[in-house]
């Protein structure tokens, strides 16, 4: 086996409160990427099998690969680290690689962390593992690969920046056969998740995804997206597919025809998209719908202009009201999301954010902290100012880890107003009655990450 690939088990109060597990997603793209050039790979997701870092190495001892990468998110870090540790106490041979948004932006912080960690792949991984996987096999020079930060004896380098995939119609398809793909909660009930574009044009201050996959919008073809879905329902079986892009419908006459595609092959399936608010065309909407659209998400994030602006959002409430009120016209599934705690919010503000997200009436709601992420523009500011701090573990979107009474105000307040928007939304008679079966999963979910973990209890031993 030349490559072993590792999601670290996910820790957090979210993934574990709401229980869900997902198949990595960028593991089998990297995955596939290795095996059109010819490298044998194992992925190894810990998340679902829970292992532990001594679990997961001892199955690494016993493959002795030439390369182990795993992905690190912020929250994830920490444990993606322990990890790496793990593994290099086994084999102090293999070549420890990390990558994901935390380690592109952090990336010498993050070799500092670990002396046991050799190399930080900063953006888009599928040529750089690639690359790697060469040198290591003509004997593991790394001055030639781009788009890394690595150790080099006491020294830490940085290669030159890596260009982006120009062409995303030549990346295979993830490779899903290198996980048990019916084991995930999502595939057992025949859902599936893509990715059609890279890459974001807007400027908000609380996201590095422009930074991530860059400011140009790049994408896949319709009939190379099609080909993909009709593999997700021929070979997998799958009928329930999410489009996990940023935005899905920032290329209209691409949207369409995607649409029209599936409609041509008559594929049976139901798929979850996502749009700005300022991008809603409801000829487009109905042609997605036809094609089997359920569902679209909208990351609305205010219910306040002046809070939209200082997020350098680029939308307006109104344009908000308005994509929402024509989706549910014509009888799609709304999610929305918000984010509260934002530096120089005030809290009335906050209190209208909520009201307006009840006002919208989506059939679901999603609320988050203002996490200030290594890469994102609010993250630097907030830095140079002392206002936030380092314990990556907090960083889940529900944990404020901003210095919010340097601001004026409390971290007891911002999380009682996420508790406050969950329970206002999600509470209402009216909503509860239409959707009867969200009673249990939301009061199960409020107890488990709220209330539960503030009652004393000993370990009953034996």
């Amino acid at each position: 086996m030349d490559v072993v690939l590792i999601n670290p088990e996910d820790r957090t109060a979210v993934k574990n409160k709401l229980g869900f597990v997902l198949p990595p997603l960028n593991l089998m793209y990297l995955g596939a990427a290795l095996e059109s050039a010819s490298f044998t790979v194992k992925i190894i997701d810990d998340d679902l099998k829970r292992m532990g870092a001594e679990g997961v190495a001892r199955i690494v001892e016993r493959i002795n690969p030439l390369i182990v990468g795993i992905t690190a998110t912020t929250a994830t870090i920490k444990t993606s680290l322990e990890y790496v540790r793990a593994i290099k106490n086994r084999l102090p041979e293999v070549l420890t690689v990390i990558g994901g948004p935390h380690p592109t932006f952090l990336p010498v912080d993050t070799l500092k962390d670990c002396r046991d960690l050799d190399v930080v792949v900063m953006g888009e991984g599928e040529a750089t593992i690639v690359d790697l996987a060469e040198a290591c096999e003509r004997g593991g020079c790394l001055d030639g690969v781009a788009g890394i930060t690595y150790r080099t004896g006491d020294r830490i380098k940085t290669t030159g920046p890596r260009a982006l995939i120009e062409d995303l119609d030549s990346i295979p398809f993830p490779a899903r056969h290198l996980v048990p793909f019916r084991d995930y909660e999502t595939s057992s009930q025949d859902a599936g998740g893509m990715i059609t574009s890279r890459g974001c044009v807007y400027p908000c201050r609380y996201c590095s995804s422009s930074l991530i996959m860059g400011k140009k919008f790049r994408f896949r073809s319709p009939e190379n997206v099609v080909d993909e879905v009709e593999e997700l329902v021929e070979v997998y079986g799958l009928h329930d597919i999410a489009f996990l892009d940023d935005t899905f419908m920032l290329h209209r006459p691409r949207a369409r025809k995607i649409s029209e595609e599936i409609q041509r092959r008559n594929l049976d399936v139901s798929f979850v998209t996502s749009s700005r608010v300022d991008m809603v065309q409801e000829s487009l909407l109905r042609d997605l719908k036809a094609a089997g659209m359920s569902t679209i998400y909208y990351g609305v994030e205010s219910g306040c202009q002046r809070v939209l602006d200082m997020m350098k959002k680029g939308i307006t409430v109104k344009q908000a009201e308005d994509a929402v009120r024509v989706t549910k016209k014509l009888g799609v599934d709304v999610i929305t999301s918000f984010i509260l705690g934002y530096p120089g919010e005030k809290p009335a503000e906050m209190d209208r954010t909520i009201d307006f997200s009840i006002k919208l009436d989506p059939d679901y709601s999603q609320y988050s902290i203002l996490t200030p992420f290594p890469g994102t523009p609010i993250y630097a500011e907030l830095k140079s100012q002392g206002l936030i701090e380092d314990d990556w573990e907090n960083y889940t979107v529900i944990k404020p880890v901003i210095k919010y009474e340097k601001l004026g105000l409390s971290r007891e307040l911002i999380q009682k107003k996420l508790v406050k928007a969950y329970l206002k939304f999600y509470s209402r008679p009216r909503y509860l009655i239409k959707h009867s079966y969200m009673i249990r999963v939301f009061f199960e979910t409020l107890y488990r990450t709220y209330i539960e973990p503030k009652i004393p209890f000993k370990k009953i031993e034996g």
